[in-house]
Protein backbone atom coordinates (compact mmCIF):
# COMPACT_ATOMS: atom_id res chain seq x y z
CA UNK A 1 0.00 0.00 0.00
CA UNK A 2 1.02 3.36 -0.96
CA UNK A 3 2.28 5.69 1.96
CA UNK A 4 -0.18 8.55 2.70
CA UNK A 5 1.21 12.23 1.71
CA UNK A 6 2.14 14.15 4.33
CA UNK A 7 1.90 17.95 5.03
CA UNK A 8 6.41 18.03 4.27
CA UNK A 9 5.68 16.69 1.50
CA UNK A 10 2.95 18.96 0.20
CA UNK A 11 5.63 21.88 1.25
CA UNK A 12 8.53 20.12 -0.60
CA UNK A 13 6.09 20.50 -3.78
CA UNK A 14 5.61 23.83 -3.55
CA UNK A 15 9.27 24.40 -3.03
CA UNK A 16 10.28 22.63 -6.05
CA UNK A 17 7.08 24.64 -8.03
CA UNK A 18 8.96 27.94 -7.22
CA UNK A 19 12.13 26.80 -8.06
CA UNK A 20 11.15 25.02 -11.43
CA UNK A 21 7.81 26.62 -13.02
CA UNK A 22 8.01 29.78 -14.20
CA UNK A 23 3.91 30.69 -13.10
CA UNK A 24 4.59 29.54 -9.96
CA UNK A 25 8.22 31.52 -9.47
CA UNK A 26 6.47 34.85 -10.11
CA UNK A 27 3.86 34.91 -7.88
CA UNK A 28 3.59 37.21 -4.88
CA UNK A 29 1.77 37.76 -1.97
CA UNK A 30 -0.07 40.40 -4.05
CA UNK A 31 -0.63 38.48 -6.84
CA UNK A 32 -1.87 35.66 -5.07
CA UNK A 33 -4.66 37.33 -2.92
CA UNK A 34 -7.84 36.56 -5.64
CA UNK A 35 -7.29 33.13 -5.63
CA UNK A 36 -7.11 32.85 -2.05
CA UNK A 37 -10.16 34.55 -1.93
CA UNK A 38 -11.68 32.00 -3.69
CA UNK A 39 -10.45 29.27 -3.18
CA UNK A 40 -12.05 29.68 0.60
CA UNK A 41 -15.54 30.14 -1.37
CA UNK A 42 -15.14 27.37 -3.02
CA UNK A 43 -14.59 25.18 0.10
CA UNK A 44 -17.46 26.95 1.25
CA UNK A 45 -19.13 25.69 -1.91
CA UNK A 46 -18.36 22.21 -1.05
CA UNK A 47 -19.73 22.37 2.03
CA UNK A 48 -22.74 23.48 1.40
CA UNK A 49 -23.14 20.76 -1.14
CA UNK A 50 -22.35 18.24 1.48
CA UNK A 51 -19.68 17.12 -1.04
CA UNK A 52 -16.78 14.88 0.88
CA UNK A 53 -15.44 14.34 -2.75
CA UNK A 54 -15.49 17.94 -3.70
CA UNK A 55 -14.32 19.11 0.50
CA UNK A 56 -11.14 17.26 0.07
CA UNK A 57 -9.85 18.78 -3.20
CA UNK A 58 -11.05 22.29 -2.04
CA UNK A 59 -9.39 21.65 1.09
CA UNK A 60 -6.47 20.91 -1.26
CA UNK A 61 -6.47 24.30 -2.99
CA UNK A 62 -6.94 26.07 0.42
CA UNK A 63 -3.97 24.50 1.84
CA UNK A 64 -2.01 25.14 -1.04
CA UNK A 65 -2.53 29.11 -1.15
CA UNK A 66 -1.39 28.84 2.67
CA UNK A 67 1.83 26.92 1.67
CA UNK A 68 2.53 29.14 -1.05
CA UNK A 69 2.44 32.04 1.04
CA UNK A 70 4.35 30.62 3.63
CA UNK A 71 7.18 29.46 0.93
CA UNK A 72 7.25 33.47 -0.03
CA UNK A 73 7.83 34.36 3.27
CA UNK A 74 10.26 32.10 3.97
CA UNK A 75 12.27 33.27 0.92
CA UNK A 76 12.16 37.07 2.05
CA UNK A 77 13.35 35.69 5.52
CA UNK A 78 10.03 36.93 7.11
CA UNK A 79 9.05 33.10 8.45
CA UNK A 80 8.15 29.50 7.36
CA UNK A 81 5.52 27.21 7.56
CA UNK A 82 6.86 26.11 10.66
CA UNK A 83 6.75 29.35 12.19
CA UNK A 84 3.32 29.56 11.29
CA UNK A 85 2.54 26.47 12.76
CA UNK A 86 3.98 27.61 16.05
CA UNK A 87 2.19 30.44 16.11
CA UNK A 88 -1.06 28.44 15.48
CA UNK A 89 0.05 26.29 18.59
CA UNK A 90 0.98 28.99 20.64
CA UNK A 91 -2.71 30.61 19.84
CA UNK A 92 -4.67 27.60 20.42
CA UNK A 93 -2.97 26.80 24.01
CA UNK A 94 -3.51 30.79 24.99
CA UNK A 95 -7.54 30.05 24.14
CA UNK A 96 -7.41 27.47 26.12
CA UNK A 97 -5.82 28.09 29.57
CA UNK A 98 -7.55 25.35 31.38
CA UNK A 99 -6.71 22.55 29.04
CA UNK A 100 -2.75 23.41 28.62
CA UNK A 101 -1.97 25.02 32.15
CA UNK A 102 -3.58 26.46 35.50
CA UNK A 103 -5.91 28.62 33.90
CA UNK A 104 -9.47 29.06 34.10
CA UNK A 105 -11.70 29.07 30.80
CA UNK A 106 -12.35 32.47 29.68
CA UNK A 107 -14.42 33.01 26.74
CA UNK A 108 -11.94 34.18 23.73
CA UNK A 109 -13.67 37.87 22.80
CA UNK A 110 -13.18 38.78 26.59
CA UNK A 111 -9.18 37.57 26.32
CA UNK A 112 -9.31 39.62 23.26
CA UNK A 113 -10.45 42.40 24.36
CA UNK A 114 -7.77 43.69 26.29
CA UNK A 115 -5.26 43.30 23.71
CA UNK A 116 -7.35 45.45 21.13
CA UNK A 117 -7.89 49.14 20.92
CA UNK A 118 -11.29 49.16 19.66
CA UNK A 119 -14.54 47.31 19.32
CA UNK A 120 -13.72 46.69 15.10
CA UNK A 121 -9.73 46.57 15.66
CA UNK A 122 -8.37 43.25 13.66
CA UNK A 123 -11.71 43.49 11.96
CA UNK A 124 -10.72 42.84 8.19
CA UNK A 125 -12.09 46.00 6.10
CA UNK A 126 -13.83 43.87 3.36
CA UNK A 127 -15.36 41.38 5.73
CA UNK A 128 -19.10 41.15 3.96
CA UNK A 129 -21.62 42.72 6.03
CA UNK A 130 -23.95 40.29 7.89
CA UNK A 131 -20.50 38.85 8.80
CA UNK A 132 -19.09 41.65 10.07
CA UNK A 133 -22.03 42.85 12.59
CA UNK A 134 -21.82 39.20 13.51
CA UNK A 135 -18.63 39.45 14.71
CA UNK A 136 -19.27 43.03 16.13
CA UNK A 137 -22.01 41.74 17.91
CA UNK A 138 -19.67 38.80 19.33
CA UNK A 139 -17.21 41.44 20.52
CA UNK A 140 -19.25 43.38 22.11
CA UNK A 141 -21.36 40.36 23.76
CA UNK A 142 -17.41 39.66 24.85
CA UNK A 143 -17.36 42.11 27.22
CA UNK A 144 -21.07 41.96 28.84
CA UNK A 145 -22.99 43.83 26.54
CA UNK A 146 -25.19 41.29 25.64
CA UNK A 147 -28.85 40.37 25.53
CA UNK A 148 -29.80 37.23 28.52
CA UNK A 149 -31.11 35.34 25.92
CA UNK A 150 -33.45 35.69 22.39
CA UNK A 151 -36.17 37.59 24.12
CA UNK A 152 -34.60 40.57 24.43
CA UNK A 153 -32.80 41.03 20.38
CA UNK A 154 -36.40 39.68 19.17
CA UNK A 155 -38.26 42.45 20.80
CA UNK A 156 -36.02 44.69 19.29
CA UNK A 157 -36.52 43.74 15.96
CA UNK A 158 -40.31 43.90 16.32
CA UNK A 159 -39.09 48.00 17.47
CA UNK A 160 -37.05 48.69 14.22
CA UNK A 161 -39.63 46.97 11.78
CA UNK A 162 -42.07 49.78 13.48
CA UNK A 163 -39.50 52.58 12.96
CA UNK A 164 -39.13 51.43 9.58
CA UNK A 165 -42.76 51.64 9.05
CA UNK A 166 -42.57 55.21 10.46
CA UNK A 167 -40.16 56.36 8.63
CA UNK A 168 -41.97 55.08 5.39
CA UNK A 169 -45.24 56.94 6.46
CA UNK A 170 -43.38 59.92 7.63
CA UNK A 171 -43.51 62.96 4.08
CA UNK A 172 -40.18 64.43 3.57
CA UNK A 173 -39.57 67.37 1.34
CA UNK A 174 -36.25 66.71 0.50
CA UNK A 175 -35.87 62.70 -1.67
CA UNK A 176 -32.00 62.60 -0.21
CA UNK A 177 -32.72 63.02 3.54
CA UNK A 178 -35.48 60.86 3.12
CA UNK A 179 -33.55 58.09 1.45
CA UNK A 180 -30.83 58.62 4.28
CA UNK A 181 -33.07 58.41 7.08
CA UNK A 182 -35.01 55.10 5.38
CA UNK A 183 -31.41 53.68 4.83
CA UNK A 184 -30.40 54.13 8.81
CA UNK A 185 -34.05 52.76 10.23
CA UNK A 186 -33.26 49.48 7.19
CA UNK A 187 -29.82 49.09 8.57
CA UNK A 188 -30.51 49.23 12.91
CA UNK A 189 -33.48 46.32 11.03
CA UNK A 190 -31.00 44.46 9.67
CA UNK A 191 -28.42 44.94 12.51
CA UNK A 192 -31.17 43.82 15.05
CA UNK A 193 -32.18 41.30 12.97
CA UNK A 194 -28.12 39.61 12.75
CA UNK A 195 -28.19 40.10 16.83
CA UNK A 196 -31.45 37.25 16.77
CA UNK A 197 -29.70 35.31 14.59
CA UNK A 198 -26.48 35.02 16.83
CA UNK A 199 -28.70 34.92 19.85
CA UNK A 200 -30.28 31.77 18.40
CA UNK A 201 -27.22 30.34 17.38
CA UNK A 202 -27.45 31.03 13.83
CA UNK A 203 -25.33 32.52 11.34
CA UNK A 204 -27.31 35.17 9.62
CA UNK A 205 -24.59 34.65 6.59
CA UNK A 206 -25.76 31.13 6.43
CA UNK A 207 -29.32 31.64 6.95
CA UNK A 208 -29.19 34.39 4.37
CA UNK A 209 -27.16 32.03 1.73
CA UNK A 210 -29.85 29.43 2.81
CA UNK A 211 -32.97 32.02 1.82
CA UNK A 212 -31.26 32.90 -1.12
CA UNK A 213 -30.96 29.07 -2.69
CA UNK A 214 -34.82 28.38 -1.46
CA UNK A 215 -35.96 31.48 -2.97
CA UNK A 216 -34.34 30.56 -6.62
CA UNK A 217 -35.47 27.12 -6.33
CA UNK A 218 -39.13 28.12 -5.61
CA UNK A 219 -38.75 30.97 -8.31
CA UNK A 220 -37.17 28.60 -10.96
CA UNK A 221 -40.19 25.89 -10.45
CA UNK A 222 -42.55 28.90 -10.83
CA UNK A 223 -41.17 29.75 -14.24
CA UNK A 224 -41.65 25.71 -15.31
CA UNK A 225 -45.13 25.95 -13.87
CA UNK A 226 -46.37 28.63 -15.59
CA UNK A 227 -44.86 27.68 -18.77
CA UNK A 228 -46.75 24.17 -18.01
CA UNK A 229 -49.68 26.28 -17.69
CA UNK A 230 -49.14 29.00 -20.48
CA UNK A 231 -48.60 31.81 -18.47
CA UNK A 232 -45.89 34.65 -19.20
CA UNK A 233 -43.96 35.37 -16.28
CA UNK A 234 -42.76 39.11 -17.58
CA UNK A 235 -46.52 40.17 -18.11
CA UNK A 236 -48.69 38.29 -15.97
CA UNK A 237 -49.93 40.26 -12.71
CA UNK A 238 -48.90 39.61 -9.37
CA UNK A 239 -51.87 38.32 -8.08
CA UNK A 240 -51.31 35.30 -10.84
CA UNK A 241 -47.60 34.84 -10.02
CA UNK A 242 -48.52 34.82 -6.27
CA UNK A 243 -51.03 31.53 -7.14
CA UNK A 244 -48.18 30.21 -9.06
CA UNK A 245 -45.50 30.15 -5.85
CA UNK A 246 -48.59 28.98 -3.63
CA UNK A 247 -48.89 25.95 -5.83
CA UNK A 248 -44.82 25.33 -5.47
CA UNK A 249 -44.62 25.67 -1.95
CA UNK A 250 -47.56 23.46 -1.68
CA UNK A 251 -45.66 20.96 -3.34
CA UNK A 252 -42.69 20.92 -1.42
CA UNK A 253 -40.96 23.31 -3.72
Amino acid sequence: MQAKASLEDTLALMRDLRARCDWDAAQTHQSLRPYLIEEAHEVDDALRMGSDTMLREELGDLLFQVLFHSVIAEERGAFDVHDVAGALIAKMQQRHPHLYGDGVAVPWERQKATTRDSLADGLPVDLPGLHRAHRLQDRAAGVGFDWDDVAGPLAKVREEVEEVAAEIATPHADATVAQDRLESELGDLLFAVVNLCRKANVHAAVAMDRANLKFVRRFTAVEQLAAERGVQVGTATLAELDLLWDDVKRAGG
